[in-house]
């Protein structure tokens, strides 16, 4: 049972006597994602464009971004999304520490304007009223139909979550669907998101998923079927009552901290 008071998670559990308190862990006074004295060059500070894969499609692989920034390839939405980096190695980070649940990502307007255009007001509505899980939108995929979606991961911190997820379907209402894996739990599940609602669809438990390596989660998508891949291995297969159409990006909860490196959109074949 999970309780919310005071701004601190509350578990019950059987563990001899009372109860066992987990609060968001903290954040440090300089995370383990950020160079000491990484300079900005001037190809950091350009705008960054995602490349196109040999395959046709698309990959974020974030090497011209900025460490310690806001990415320029994906709209933080909801969450503390920054650019991290190992050695030379870039990645997009969220900070679960550094995030209040219900807070939506800053300059939140203008970011719902550049994903949705004149139509933006729905989604800014439905995203202040309902900021309860971190995600952030890929730019440059408009309509997303079918395919495959994937990134290399790796769950870093987080008391309460670890956990990294592929949004998909996201509309311009702020609904959504998403395959994400948790580091704590171990499991791979879909989930729809309705009017601030998160729903579980499809469950799969014992999938083995270690805090502190890198990943591979990926999603295969052929109109109203769902396939969800763990390290290579098909775990989660789903049909959906209608076909997949919208935007994609990332998705975390709580107090996650976790990394996501060389994003990939292969759209299916037409015709």
């Amino acid at each position: 049972m999970m309780t919310l008071a005071a701004g601190t998670i509350g578990v019950a559990g059987a563990i001899g006597v009372g109860w066992l308190w987990l609060a968001p862990a903290a954040a440090p006074e300089r995370p383990e994602y950020l160079l000491a004295g990484a300079a900005m060059s001037v190809a950091q500070m350009a705008q960054a464009r995602p490349p196109q894969a040999q395959d046709g499609g698309t990959l974020f692989d974030f090497s011209d971004e900025t460490v310690g920034a806001e990415p320029k390839s994906f709209l933080s939405v909801v969450g503390f999304w920054t650019i991290g980096a190992e050695g030379d190695n870039k990645f997009l980070v969220v900070d679960g520490r550094r995030w209040k649940e219900g807070q939506p990502a800053a300059n939140l307007a203008d970011k719902a304007r550049a994903i949705y255009g004149e139509r933006y007001a729905e989604f800014l509505d439905n995203v202040q009223a309902y900021a309860y899980f971190p995600y952030a939108v890929a730019k440059g995929i408009d309509d997303f139909r079918g395919g495959e979606i994937s990134f290399r991961f790796k769950p870093v911190a987080g008391r309460i979550d670890q956990g990294a997820g592929i949004l998909f379907n996201l509309k311009p209402n702020g609904d959504y669907l998403l395959v994400r894996a948790n580091a704590l739990e171990n499991n791979l599940v879909l989930f729809t998101y309705e009017k601030g609602k998160r729903s579980s669809v499809k469950w799969i438990r014992n999938t083995p998923t270690p805090s502190g390596q890198w990943q591979d989660l990926k999603v295969r998508i052929n109109g109203a079927k769902v396939e969800g891949y763990l390290n290579g291995k098909l775990y989660l297969e789903h049909t959906l009552p209608v076909p997949v159409s919208g935007k994609i990006g990332t998705w975390s909860k709580a107090d996650s901290v976790v990394y996501f490196d060389d994003y990939r959109v292969t759209p299916a074949p037409q015709g």
